[in-house]
């Protein structure tokens, strides 16, 4: 009897907690969500599945010597996955648009208000008891700038405890883009603005695309060393790929190195989505104040894209402005998407891209001044 009892108590089943029961159909649910509605799927099953496995008794996923725990402290916790998605985010990127319009550089940056607004919200929720210090405000509020990467970058160095539900909240919102943008996009414009077409982008030749991404990160290393992390990987693949002598490096970059990379990341992240670290009132929390950061972010780039049609000699249509919280390329294609509902003729998508990847430097340059700030 001894041993049957030795060996029942080595089992799962005599071990589950109501908490780890709980959390592993957290991690069903984003697996669900990756696979059924096809939701940030490259992060969100691999996170999603990570989330299970670090909550199975006895099995050691999450504690040292286990999987989960090398793999979080080797790439999350250094800072090193986030860095290497951003150069193959960087490989991708095209600036073209920016470059050619450089004005909606402004959506890009008015759309990051939303991060400091929800800086205030979070400290804030101290006076409900929620207790969030000026670090955990922080890596909370860059959920605004609506960029997985970067939240989860700030949060390992602000609040590694909060990295599970943050980086939750991040990616949930940028998969719910279509869902959350369009109600505060037309309740923010009129039809006549949602009308408006604007004038093609001018030609921009390879040597503006070369001297781009230098030139961004020698201002970033004048003004805001802090966030040269970030801003220089990024800069580093967009060059790799504009360059066009290294077709190589910028193809590993853009497939094979940001694959495996968001593989690791994925599961590091989900060992975080254990039931004591993410069960708690703070999550609720979390989770509401990325959501008003996120709509806070929307509407201040489309009321910057109204100011400007109003300032311009040139129409701008208010709509792109809310492809400034990032979310490349879902909120441009969201912008396009609600454009052409009012004029099938008014066609967005790259006039979007511009405050689109802006506002991916925008959020890279948010999370630097935060880092300075607060770090």
């Amino acid at each position: 009897m001894e041993s049957l009892h030795i060996l029942w108590m080595s089992t799962g089943l005599a071990n589950f907690e109501l908490g780890q029961v709980v959390m592993m159909l957290v991690g069903c649910l984003l697996l669900f969500l990756a696979i059924a509605k096809n939701f940030e799927p490259l992060l969100l099953l691999p996170m999603g599945f990570g989330a299970i496995l670090t909550n199975i008794p006895l099995a050691g996923f999450s504690e040292v010597g286990g999987l989960l725990h090398y793999i979080y402290y080797a790439g999350i916790d250094t800072g090193i996955f986030p860095l290497l998605i951003f150069m193959g985010v960087g490989a991708m990127t095209d600036f073209g648009a920016l470059i050619a319009n450089p004005k909606t550089l402004l959506l890009g940056a008015a759309a990051q208000f939303g991060i400091f607004a929800t800086l205030f919200g979070a400290i804030a929720l101290n006076y409900i008891g929620l207790d969030f210090t000026m670090k955990d405000a922080s890596a909370i509020a860059i959920i605004g700038g609506a960029d997985g990467p970067t939240a989860i970058f700030l949060a390992s160095k602000l609040a590694p405890e909060l990295l599970g539900a943050i980086a939750v909240a991040a990616y949930s919102y940028m998969a719910l883009v279509p869902i959350i943008q369009p109600p505060i996009m037309r309740a923010l414009t009129t039809e006549n603005e949602r009308k408006i077409e604007m004038a093609q982008l001018r030609h921009v030749t390879k040597i503006e695309k070369v001297i781009f991404p230098l030139g961004v990160l020698l201002m970033t290393i004048f003004f805001l060393p802090a966030a040269t992390p970030l801003v220089g990987m990024f800069c580093l693949g967009n060059l790799m790929k504009e360059c066009g002598v290294v077709d190589r490096l910028s193809s590993t970059a853009q497939n094979e190195l940001i694959n495996i990379v968001t593989i690791f990341l994925g599961l590091g992240v989900g060992s975080k989505l254990s039931a004591d670290a993410f069960l708690n009132t703070k999550t609720l929390g979390i989770l509401a104040l990325g959501a008003v950061a996120f709509s806070i972010g929307t509407a201040t780039g489309v009321l910057m894209a109204k100011l400007m049609n109003k300032l311009s000699k040139e129409k701008v249509n208010p709509l792109i402005g809310a492809a400034g919280v990032s979310a490349v390329p879902m909120a441009a294609r969201v912008a396009n998407k609600v454009g052409l509902e009012s004029n099938p003729h008014n066609f967005l998508l790259m006039h979007a891209m511009g405050p689109n990847v802006a506002g991916v430097l925008g959020s890279a340059v948010a999370a630097g001044i935060l880092l300075a700030l607060v770090g």
